[in-house]
């Protein structure tokens, strides 16, 4: 027959797939599927944290050899270098970097300590929650730099009132975040502990303290930075020694490059408290699988 009709030819009939015969020919291989694009922000990248940080020093120093900024507005990154290195040799740098390190560790132990206790007295009774939750909410709302007058005429305006000052300041997040993660611990793990007949030091170890761990962390990392910010506010509040004290007594001379050393170490310390926290953080919850992986 012919394999024209009209004029046209027959279209052609695409092959299937080869069949596999009835002697027991080799199969053919199934088709390779091709695996998408992984979800997610992609795998971990090394010192991640510090692309930000350098970008913005290559933005200062180009703006500064360019001139497009002002010296007496913003000094150079090398002039501000030189100072850092004349306040070394000097000595003060390191004296008032320990009066503020004192200060600022100080507060956080006790704002940790108080925040923790309140949040489990709170997390573990409607009572406790009733009174301590409303106080604690009413601080939150109110920020450290208000309360100052007052811690000044009850305390004065030596150590005591700055330590004070940076403990309410941490302890809000501490409670929060570690409120938060009891109160939201699955109510199916204490049905379990119910039926297994957990002692209520079992059931804190076992099933309290793993959960509320990550909300406490997590207010941990907040508690770090509040205490950074607290310290700069009350340490140029009548303070005789301390990197906020070095900054005011140099905006009196208006000395630019001193000021941006104690921003650059507030800034330092800042990111290596918040660092040293999120490693503790990875370590401790490295059974939760998440994005941050």
């Amino acid at each position: 027959m012919s394999t024209e009709v009209s004029g046209r030819a027959a279209p052609a009939v695409e092959a299937g797939p080869e069949r596999p015969r009835s002697g027991g020919g080799p199969r053919p291989a199934p088709p390779r599927r091709r695996r998408g694009r992984r979800l997610g922000p992609g795998r971990p990248i090394p010192f991640a944290w510090a692309i930000g940080p350098l970008l913005l020093l290559a933005v200062w120093s180009v703006g500064s050899a360019a001139g497009w900024i002002d010296e007496r507005n913003l000094s150079a990154p090398w002039d501000v270098l030189a100072t850092a290195r004349e306040l070394i040799e000097d000595g003060r740098l390191q004296e008032h970097l320990a009066a503020s390190t004192e200060r600022a560790l100080t507060g956080l132990a006790f704002g940790v300590g108080v925040g923790l206790l309140l949040a489990v007295v709170a997390g573990l009774s409607r009572l406790g929650e009733g009174v301590i939750d409303g106080p604690v909410q009413i601080k939150r709302s109110i920020p450290s730099l208000a309360l100052i007058p007052l811690l000044i005429l009850w305390f004065g305006i030596g150590e005591s009132m700055k330590v004070i000052t940076i403990t309410l300041g941490v302890l809000v997040p501490v409670y929060i975040h570690t409120h938060h993660g009891l109160r939201s611990i699955d109510s199916r793990y204490v049905e379990l502990a119910e039926t297994l007949r957990l002692s209520r030091r079992g059931f804190l170890r076992h099933v309290v303290l793993p959960g509320a761990l990550p909300g406490f962390l997590l207010g941990l990392r907040f508690a770090v930075t509040s205490a950074w910010l607290s310290l700069v506010v009350v340490e140029q509040v009548n303070a005789t020694s301390g990197i906020g004290y070095m900054m005011e007594l140099a905006r009196t001379y208006g000395q630019t490059d001193v000021i941006l050393v104690g921003l650059v170490v507030y800034g330092l310390l800042g990111l290596l408290s918040d660092g040293l926290v999120r490693l503790a953080q990875r370590k401790a919850l490295s059974w939760r699988r998440t994005l941050a992986d």
